[in-house]
């Protein structure tokens, strides 16, 4: 982090809170006048101020300048020390300022600061406690006993302040790692919309390019055999019968090219009908648009993806439909089939052909290469002048269904 840790962005607010209450508490003792000299606190101002002053710092912690870091730690240990050696009866709180101490490190420095910190700690407070032992004669037995409270006091402290290395490092982990899961799926919800978006502008593209090529060139000729009709109703009725009947007809197909492009936007183009009974609808309607019976054989023995069945009735449709623009086809043939391992679907007619390298640029032709390759497939056309087309498209199914 690069901001400091103040009480407005501290990670761990409980901790904060925590470390006021036993301060307060320390302070209290402090200011209390004690009922047994030898625990009366030696200099209460200076124990005051030190405690205080140690309280008020976790208010803002340094995280970015390594010097303010270590020159931030160094206070903070010169106050501690200075609370046990002149603490009087609070020096029995002043192990926790340590562990405050560490828990503070843990959130400014790396592991091996933290280490450092942690070490140093236990050091100064083994410093600390000798310091505080009493050093009169005593009986062999008290002796005995003197010896064994230090140790056993020294071990439980050490494995307090391990303790709460552990839990800090464990925490502060799993804190860091829930922000970077955070900001990887915000990056990811970035991601999906900005593909969603790409999505529909060229959606929106392919339509308007298809209302462009089909739709305006039929209004065009409609709007001229209507001015013909116009000009001829007069002087030749019967020719401007023609053209109006040829005008009707052009108005019709309109309606079509609209009802086609209205159907390619709808969000959910199967409306809840399975592959084939919506493959049977396309190829029903090709048959009214052409007068073609397409002839279709379909295996579907495994179950397939939801965005598989959605490409794949894309791609049958756009198909069908540049067949009916461009091909000038008297046969057309659609297969399905699928294995544990893969999908394929071919698609064939024996139009007109064109030659691949020239013409494969067109808009629905690479919408269906698009949607092949973004489900990892592979997307091939075969097709040449006078020996019609051949459209292949396998997609693996292992991969999209474990």
């Amino acid at each position: 982090m690069s901001r400091p840790i103040q009480i407005n962005n501290h990670p761990f607010r409980f901790l904060l809170y925590l470390e006021w209450v036993l301060l307060a508490i320390a302070v209290i003792t402090a200011a209390l006048p004690s009922p047994s000299p030898r625990f009366t606190t030696k200099v209460p101002e200076l124990t005051i101020f030190s405690l205080v002053f140690f309280g008020l710092m976790g208010l803002r912690l340094p995280t970015s300048n390594y010097f303010s870091k270590i020159v931030y730690t160094a206070i903070e240990i010169f106050l501690i020390t200075t609370t046990g050696f002149f603490g009087g009866r609070i020096a029995r709180l002043f192990p926790f300022l340590y562990i405050i101490l560490v828990t503070r490190s843990c959130l400014i420095f790396q592991l091996p600061g933290r280490l450092v910190v942690t070490s140093l700690s236990f050091s100064l407070f083994l410093l600390t406690l000798r310091y505080r032992l009493p050093r009169a004669v005593l009986p062999p037995h008290a002796q005995e006993r003197l010896r064994f409270f230090p140790l056993s006091l020294a071990l439980i402290f050490g494995l307090s302040l391990i303790f709460i290395l552990l839990l800090m490092n464990t925490v502060i982990s799993e804190r860091q790692s829930r922000e970077k899961l955070a900001i990887a799926n915000e990056k990811l919800r970035q991601y999906a919309l900005k593909i969603e978006n790409q999505a529909t502008l060229e959606e929106r593209n392919r339509i308007a390019r298809e209302i462009h090529d089909s739709l305006g060139h039929s209004l065009t000729a409609l709007n001229l055999q209507l001015e013909t009709a116009l000009k001829l109703w007069q002087s030749n009725p019967d020719k401007a019968q023609t053209f109006l009947a040829r005008a009707k007809e052009l108005g019709s197909k309109s309606l079509n090219d609209v009802r086609q492009s209205v159907s390619t936007m709808r969000s959910h183009p199967l409306q809840e009908q399975s592959l084939e009974q919506a493959i049977a609808i396309l190829l029903e309607d090709f048959y009214r648009s052409n007068g073609i019976s397409p002839i279709c054989q379909i295996n579907l023995e495994y179950s397939l993806p939801s965005d598989i069945i959605i490409s794949i009735y894309r791609i049958i449709q756009e198909s069908l439909t540049n067949i009916s623009k461009h091909a000038d086809a008297s046969e057309v043939k659609l297969n399905l089939t699928t294995t544990k391992s893969s999908f394929c679907l071919i698609i064939q007619d024996n139009g007109k052909g064109f030659y691949v390298r020239q013409n494969t640029t067109g808009f629905g032709l690479q919408s269906m290469r698009d949607r092949t390759l973004a489900l990892g497939g592979e997307f091939n056309i075969n097709s040449s002048p006078g020996s019609g087309c051949e459209i292949i498209v396998d997609i693996p199914l292992l991969r999209l269904t474990q």
